[in-house]
């Protein structure tokens, strides 16, 4: 069910002079309706506001002088930012830009509920924080251990049990060097995105990066101290906070030939710095530099093409296509050839792809329940592939789908796309990717 918003008397317009969503790009929407059925919060709801055309019509409203009431913030916070109506439009609108620009206007002139202010406060104390997240894993780990996670869960309140259902059975963390040297002839100098989530609960991940891309002739780089990317923030309108993680990250990766990023939202916006930091003379240069030298893995390793041996790899894959990396940066056919290059490996299409899996960064714990009916839909199309192994480009996919297939009672086995060639190229056996019976 929508949630009931009331109206507050506002005179004051919704969008003041700081980047407010562009006219001319309001106006490259024809209002066709071809957004409709690829949008997770129209097929969810079957509501026009909560829709792409429907918010566009919202933000042309707010240019016109509306105000920025409950219910028209309310619209804008459900979107997912999947980007899948950037794909289906035929007009080419540019609604990843509009929502962006809408996003840091709610985030400073609107006023939540204490409630909502609280989470939100708690959510962005602690998930842009590597070091805080790492601290979380002795405590996680015990938690886990102690089998109460489902007492524990039907105890809290429901924003709070679905991030703890979301929690992956951690693995050990063994810290990775600051440069891992190629393997033979050094084709390139590759700076390595380590994460935040996934440095913290996907460790594993980020050492199946670095070994691939060393295997594939790359020395890799990667700093200390990196921090986060800011596309949590920057996806939440939280405009000031994802610009100081930004110009962190620009300065942590000076001097290299390509900076490689294995999870989809943090590759989408840091694609983007130039656009954030348009207005610092000190970094925007140097802000674009840097997103011009990003490359998902996928997008790297295919670029470079293949040098290091693929061992058989006899196992049974289904591919989902992280929203940032399909819609948001474009890239869809890449990783579909790194894994069919795998010999043995065969591939399998999940129904539709384009609709998102409603992990969404941490829209699944601002929004639960209706999180968990998209995460329940993907995970069924997921275990009707039959495959023994879902694979996709990021962490908070994996998590989201891992739980909601857990929810199914379904048994599937879950890798990022560099474990999966990880594990061929080092001539492992696929049981090292499959779930433990």
């Amino acid at each position: 069910m929508e949630p009931t918003v009331t109206e507050p008397t506002l005179t004051e317009p919704a969008f003041d002079a700081h980047h407010p969503p562009r006219l001319d790009l309001i106006a490259d929407c024809v209002h066709c309706g071809f957004c409709l059925p690829t949008c997770p919060t129209y097929v969810l709801w079957g509501e026009e506001m909560d829709s792409p055309r429907g918010r566009i019509h919202l933000m042309d409203q707010g240019l016109s002088g509306e105000p920025l009431s409950d219910a028209m913030a309310t619209h804008f916070d459900r979107c997912l930012g999947c980007m899948a109506c950037v794909t289906a439009c035929p007009s080419g609108v540019r609604y990843d830009r509009l929502i962006e620009d809408t996003r840091q206007q709610v985030e400073r002139r609107h006023e939540r509920p204490a409630r909502d202010r609280a989470l939100r406060a708690a959510v962005f104390a602690l998930f842009p924080y590597p070091r805080r997240l790492r601290a979380l894993r002795g405590p996680l780990r015990a938690y886990q251990a102690s089998h109460l996670a489902g007492l524990v869960e039907r105890l809290l309140p429901d924003n709070l049990a679905t991030a703890q259902a979301l929690a992956p059975r951690l693995r050990r963390r063994v810290p990775l060097p600051r440069r891992v040297a190629a393997r033979g002839t050094r084709r390139a100098v590759v700076g390595m995105l380590t994460g935040c989530v996934q440095d913290a609960f996907f460790p594993q991940v980020n050492a199946a990066t670095a070994r691939v891309l060393a295997l594939e002739g790359c020395d890799v780089v990667i700093p200390r101290g990196q921090g986060c990317c800011g596309a949590l923030s920057v996806h939440n309108g939280r405009e000031a906070q994802a610009q100081r993680f930004a110009r962190r990250i620009v300065d942590a990766f000076d001097g290299v030939d390509y900076v490689a990023v294995n999870a989809a939202g943090c590759g989408s916006s840091m694609k983007e710095y130039g656009i954030l930091l348009r207005d610092d003379p000190a970094y925007a240069a140097k802000a674009d530099a840097c997103a011009a030298k990003v490359r998902d893995l996928s997008e790297l390793l295919d670029e470079l093409g293949p040098v290091a041996t693929r061992h058989p790899l006899p196992v049974t894959v289904a591919y989902h296509d992280a929203c940032h990396l399909a819609h948001a940066q474009g890239i869809r056919v890449p990783p579909r050839r790194l894994l069919r290059d795998i010999p043995g490996l065969t591939l399998h299409e999940i129904a539709d792809p384009e609709i998102c899996c409603g992990s969404a960064g941490i829209w699944n714990i601002l929004n639960p329940e209706p999180a968990r009916r998209l995460g329940d839909r993907k995970a069924d199309d997921v275990l009707a592939t039959g495959a023994a192994l879902l694979v996709t480009a990021n962490p908070g996919c994996l998590m989201q789908v891992a739980a909601a297939v857990r929810r199914l009672g379904g048994s599937i086995g879950f890798a990022h796309t560099a474990q999966v060639l990880d594990a061929s190229l080092r001539g492992l056996s696929p049981e090292v990717l499959l779930p433990t019976r």
